[in-house]
């Protein structure tokens, strides 16, 4: 148990340092120049194959999750037990921020780096937006981003092809990210919005909540529609798993 919360919170904080740190580069430091459209390909690969990454290097072991809203819809679809799901969460939420510590202490030696005009690629809406999408847009929008990514608990199902799922779970947080980042700047993950939030402090503090629940409500949404929709694949897979010990012992 305490392997899995140890490389949930190392896994976090790889996300948080490199995917957020491309963001600040692109972003903050603005590499994009006046292509904003670069910008949002750059970090949204940066993303997606990170993750990618993390789930062949530690999803054996605790599944790769770092994102407390997919270990709340792994949690609700029975994937795993409420114990093991708080220590997720800790092990998450601790990792965003040393993730963001480590990113915001290797930027600061740099003297083009200025915590409240660079940033460190946080989320947010209003004026924090680049569209400038309001509190209710925003809130909706990473609720219903988060549930199509979460939902992609079935690649990892019983019945799913495991040699493939990294690929699908990298590919769908990309896209995600782009659609979302000239939105809201993408969350669709609480840990990764509080660490930043936390160093930037501000508007991107005082915004943070909703990056932290629509992302958990997003999670909840998504476990109820795997549940809908394969609620009997649990059912058959045992009945199957019974007769072909049945016929083994025979």
């Amino acid at each position: 148990m305490i392997r899995k919360f140890a490389v949930e919170f190392l896994g976090t904080a790889i996300l948080v340092f490199f995917a957020v740190g491309v963001a600040t580069l692109m972003f903050g430091f603005k590499f994009t120049g006046a292509s904003v459209a670069a910008g949002v390909v750059a970090t949204a690969l940066a993303f997606g194959l990170t993750l990618l990454a993390l789930v062949y290097l530690i999803g054996p072991v605790s599944g790769s999750h770092v994102n407390p809203a997919v270990t709340i819809g792994a949690l609700l679809a029975g994937r795993i037990p409420l114990a093991e799901a708080v220590g997720y969460w800790i092990a998450q939420f601790a990792g965003g921020i040393v993730g963001a510590l480590a990113l915001w202490g290797t930027f600061s030696t740099s003297p083009l780096y200025s915590r409240t005009t660079t940033g460190l690629g946080t989320d947010g809406y209003g004026k924090q937006s680049l569209i400038h999408i309001g509190l209710g847009g925003a809130f909706i929008f990473e609720m219903v981003l988060t549930a199509i990514f979460v939902f992609i608990l079935r690649v990892t199902s019983a019945t799913a092809n495991a040699a493939t799922a990294a690929i699908a779970i990298g590919l769908t947080l990309t896209v995600v990210h782009l659609v979302g980042i000239p939105i809201t700047g993408t969350s669709v993950n609480p840990a990764r919005s509080l660490g930043p939030a936390l160093v930037v402090g501000g508007a991107a503090l005082s915004q943070v909540w909703l990056f932290i629940v629509a992302p958990l409500v997003g999670g909840v949404l998504a476990a109820g529609l795997h549940q809908l929709l394969y609620r009997g694949e649990r059912e058959r897979l045992a009945v199957e798993a019974q007769q072909a010990r049945r016929a083994a012992a025979s």
